[in-house]
């Protein structure tokens, strides 16, 4: 089976909603393409973030729990522990002054598998990269802050944490359609459906980790698109039978979603493609206004009084 086309999202739990809507939009120079809620918490907001139309592979989505008695969480084995967007080879020099004018420390690290990069974190201390490579063609979201030659072009890859990666690739590989790319010292390189940024993910291994613990400033779910609810439902009984506790399909109104935990205790989810952020308003509104789920339009009212106004 190859089911999974690509990576589709990243989920995080971040604190206050301004400053991660200012740090996404005007740091990050991505597109706010939905600004909905929490389907489980529907007082707390869900932004989503990417390019033009929030396609899958270039999205970040963020829950600010702040103010709402989440304590900050610890980065450990079980968890994404960074999350790393794409940009053009010859722009991280751009990124640095951009990332310092906005207050933020970049840091180099050792190229990876042939490409720079730049590592920093949010204010809610989210770990992040920017990955320099020639290898992706997809058309960014441009903005004042990031030009073309410079914008970020979409997730590159994510880095997962486990103890023991021999069970996590073998999901992997076995179930999810994924092969080992590359190997250095406490890495390992996945990729589907093609080796280029956006499809990758990182197994990165360390017999003596300590567990992660979710909170503010860790990742939730790292989430890969499947073409179609078939598909999505075919997966989800391969899943049981391999020994995996894998959720009812959730409608996420934009897409659906299965949620399980791979052996290393990374939570894995897996979405559809459709419909997508245009379901419910034009390319061109995308983000401008709160959209809820069908179900919570009775309680509208009380959801944006408990909200805390934002501006972007």
């Amino acid at each position: 089976m190859m089911p999974i086309l690509s990576l589709h999202h990243v989920t995080a739990t971040v604190d206050e909603a301004q400053p991660d809507l200012d740090f996404s939009v005007g740091t990050l120079g991505l597109r706010l393409v939905k600004k909905t809620v929490n389907f489980d918490n529907h007082f707390v907001y869900h932004f989503y973030y990417g390019d033009e139309r929030g396609t899958p592979g270039t999205i970040w989505t963020t829950f600010p729990y702040g103010g709402r008695g989440v304590a900050a969480g610890k980065k450990g084995a079980g968890q994404v522990t960074v999350t790393s967007f794409s940009v053009p080879t010859g722009s991280l020099d751009a990124w640095r002054t951009q990332l310092a004018s906005r207050g933020v420390a970049a840091a180099d690290i050792e190229p990876r598998f042939g490409e720079a990069a730049i590592a920093f974190a949010d204010s809610s201390g989210l770990t992040f990269e920017l990955i320099a490579t020639s290898r992706d063609d997809r058309k960014p979201w441009t903005a004042i802050e990031a030009d073309e030659e410079s914008a970020i072009r979409g997730l590159h890859s994510v880095t997962i944490l486990v103890r023991d990666p021999a069970a996590t690739v073998d999901l992997m590989t076995r179930l999810l359609g994924y092969r080992v790319m590359n190997e250095m010292a406490g890495r390992i390189r996945l990729a589907v459906n093609g080796d280029v940024p956006g499809h990758l993910i990182d197994v990165a291994h360390d017999a003596n980790a300590e567990p992660a613990v979710n909170g503010l400033g860790t990742v939730h779910p790292v989430a890969m698109a499947i073409s179609n609810e078939q598909e999505q439902v075919d997966l989800r009984e391969e899943l049981i039978r391999y020994g995996c506790k894998v959720t009812e399909v959730r409608d996420r109104c934009y897409f659906k979603s299965i949620y399980f935990r791979e052996p290393g205790n990374v939570l894995f989810e897996v979405a559809t493609i459709s419909p997508g952020f245009t379901a419910d308003e034009g390319v061109s509104q995308l983000g401008r206004e709160l959209k809820l789920p069908p179900w919570e339009e009775p309680h509208r009212a009380a959801i944006e009084a408990a909200l805390v106004p934002v501006q972007y």
